[in-house]
């Protein structure tokens, strides 16, 4: 259980700016559509795909595939789960571990979106939950990944689509 080996993360604070930068920036755009609509468009789990999107932009857990695809498969796991069995202990277990394996299974793997069945069912969600504001959420904050990212040239996001 001892570790021999010193951390491997490196600090660039340039880096760590553009990645602040990104993360207010797609939080903001998802707080004012909040404020300027009648729906909710910020969920917990978005904060953590933003460390992912701008912080660690080059990891294959990080590309629009598994930021968006990884949400959506996983709200879906949980509200189908919800839907069907209710709001039990059981029902968030099972919800989680079956979103891990779907993911896992069709490349989307996006640790953030692993919190979306419990967010889903803790939550009741209705099925527009899936779109609003899961798949325009995180639609949006791949949408920002691509710009902020892109400033920097020394940055390519991202680094796979499909």
């Amino acid at each position: 259980m001892r570790g021999k080996a010193k951390s491997p993360l490196k600090v660039v604070p340039r880096n760590a700016l553009i990645g602040a930068i990104g993360g207010f920036t797609a939080i903001a755009l998802l707080a004012f559509l909040s404020n300027l609509t009648t729906s909710i468009w910020i969920m917990a789990p978005f904060g953590a795909t933003c460390v992912l999107a701008f912080g660690l932009w080059d990891a294959p857990l990080s590309q629009p595939r598994n930021i968006i695809g990884g949400h959506f498969i996983s709200t879906l796991v949980g509200l189908l789960c919800f839907h069907l069995f209710g709001q039990s202990s059981w029902v968030l277990a099972a919800a989680v571990g079956l979103a891990i394996g779907l993911m896992m299974l069709s490349k989307t793997t996006h640790p953030p979106a692993g919190a979306d069945p419990l967010v889903v069912i803790l939550s009741g969600s209705s099925w527009s939950f899936l779109f609003e504001p899961v798949l325009i959420g995180s639609v949006l904050i791949v949408m920002v990944a691509l710009i902020i990212n892109n400033l920097d040239k020394k940055r390519m996001y991202p680094t796979f689509w499909i």
